[in-house]
């Protein structure tokens, strides 16, 4: 039997709780269908066969789940800290034993690679170890003084919150919204994609079995414009953090917007990178071609453009285009598979409208521009060059393993390319030049950067774009500062002067 057969009855027995009765809401402790017993599909990627079945939730359900949270909100608000933390740890250490069970249902569920959803998976622990520890300190700030005064800092868990994830990496996606919100003292109802609703299930089980109070994380299928909707105009949810595509953004801060909700936006990336003539050409190439071909082109901070400098476009793109046609494309559970099938169906037909797009529009294809293969969603590493910035394929988010190269005269030119798009989430930029390195990232329009490196995460640093890319950021205090309210209380230290009036 090869890996990947082998792989293939794990993923099977793994996937064998799901069939006992589908893919059901989690609510105050207890796994239960939608209300009106409808159900949806959700498709597996790799045959488009039909991988298991989610209960459809209705505002009710979403009533429910939000009752459950605000229930439970003020036991776990006034947990101590270093109580919260123990629970959360214990959580880390159940996601990190069951990793490889979250890995193999991650990659049946959304067709991402083995060799990078094993990675997510334990990122997802990492993400629930950094947030516990910030928990003893999530309340604390600073005392000020003046002659008569003495003002107190602190914060408080803002409520019961929604968190609805995006189907790329959701597993590690859920985990960087949700560890943090419990960490803060918040409860919490999750909403997952549509397109990829397992591992929620997952989660919430991990959760509550490391000793989570029920009620304290809940979790309800069902699409966005019934179950989200209800979700975003619920006056009982304080906040929505929310990672997705910027319409579906602008339309839940309309939503949300009667509740005077907080909302905490990451949304959609063109994001660039730039290559000037003295960069490393080697670790460049690799950085780029990674950056859009890892996690089959599907996630925010992908290098979607490929910004290069003239003198050297034709030789840089050349070298691309080599790395593009050897990308080994197949079964996301084979150990040697970079590139897997995309998503849905749906996604993958919005994909390849883009070929005929760059071909309409004057862009050559260099590499990939086709389907692969009769069965499945598989799309080859793909390579539009002879590109202009003012193209469609160079403006708007494919999300897919597609790239697209335009070359610049200069640093104004690249500037001028680079900030031309709506978008405004991340930026790369290569040279050996530390007066360049210093200018373009002072110009730059992104609210993060990386100098002669792919995307490195540090968790206590701050995640989040500018424009149309989002609202927020998370990671380190950040993420406390839109989960919890800053109170500040002011006490007399010397009597002081009243004004007394009628007199």
């Amino acid at each position: 039997m090869s890996v990947l057969d082998d792989n293939i009855q794990k993923a099977h027995a793994y996937m064998a709780p799901f069939r006992e009765g589908g893919v059901m809401n989690h609510i105050d402790g207890d796994i239960v269908p939608a209300i009106s017993g409808q159900w949806m599909d959700t498709i597996c990627p790799v045959d488009g066969s039909v991988l298991e079945q989610v209960t459809m939730s209705g505002p009710k359900d979403v009533d429910r789940a939000v009752a459950a949270a605000k229930a439970a909100f003020p036991g776990w608000s006034k947990t101590p800290g270093a109580e919260r933390r123990k629970i959360l740890i214990k959580v880390a250490e159940a996601i990190e034993a069951r990793a490889e069970e979250i890995a193999f249902i991650e990659c049946m569920d959304t067709g991402q690679a083995l060799r990078f959803m094993s990675k997510a998976a334990l990122r997802g622990a990492a993400n629930f170890r950094f947030f516990a520890d910030q928990a003893p300190h999530a309340e604390d700030g600073q005392v000020t003084r003046t002659p008569t005064q003495m003002n107190t800092t602190t914060r408080r868990p803002i409520g019961p919150v929604g968190v609805i994830t995006p189907w790329n990496t959701p597993f590690m996606l859920s985990t960087w919204k949700i560890a943090p919100a419990l960490a803060s003292g918040c409860t919490v109802v999750h909403k997952p994609a549509e397109f990829s609703p397992m591992t929620a299930k997952l989660l919430v089980e991990i959760a509550e079995s490391a000793g989570l109070p029920k009620g304290v994380l809940n979790v309800v299928n069902g699409l966005g414009e019934t179950a989200g909707k209800r979700l975003t105009e619920h006056p009982e949810i304080r906040a929505i953090a929310f990672v997705g595509e910027s319409r579906t953004g602008s339309m839940i801060m309309k939503q949300g917007a009667d509740t005077l909700k907080r909302v905490h936006f990451e949304l959609g990336g063109k994001n660039p990178v730039i290559v000037f003539d003295d960069a490393d050409m080697e670790r460049a190439l690799d950085a780029a071609t990674f950056m859009i071909y890892s996690l089959n082109g599907e996630r925010c901070t992908s290098s979607s453009r490929l910004l290069v400098q003239d003198t050297i476009y034709a030789e840089f793109t050349a070298k691309v285009a080599e790395v593009a046609k050897k990308i080994k494309i197949g079964h996301p559970l084979d150990p040697d598979t970079v590139v897997g099938p995309l998503i849905h169906p749906v996604h993958e037909k919005k994909v390849l409208s883009y070929f005929d797009t760059a071909s309409a529009e004057g862009a050559t294809i260099a590499a990939g521009g086709e389907k692969v293969g009769d069965t499945g969603c598989y799309v080859a590493p793909t390579l539009f060059t002879d590109a202009t910035s003012d193209m469609a394929i160079a403006q708007e988010e494919i999300f897919g393993p597609v790239l697209t190269a335009i070359p610049f005269r200069d640093e104004a030119h690249a500037l001028e390319i680079a900030n031309s798009v709506q978008y405004g989430l991340a930026a790369y930029v290569w040279t050996q030049d530390l007066d360049r390195a210093i200018h373009m990232t002072d110009n730059l329009e992104a609210g993060m950067m990386w100098v002669n490196s792919d995307n490195i995460r540090h968790l206590p640093t701050p995640f989040g774009g500018v424009k149309s890319s989002g609202i927020g950021r998370d990671g380190g205090d950040w993420s406390f500062d839109f989960y919890m309210e800053t109170v500040n209380v002011c006490f007399p230290r010397a009597p002081h002067k009243i004004p007394k009036l009628g007199a």
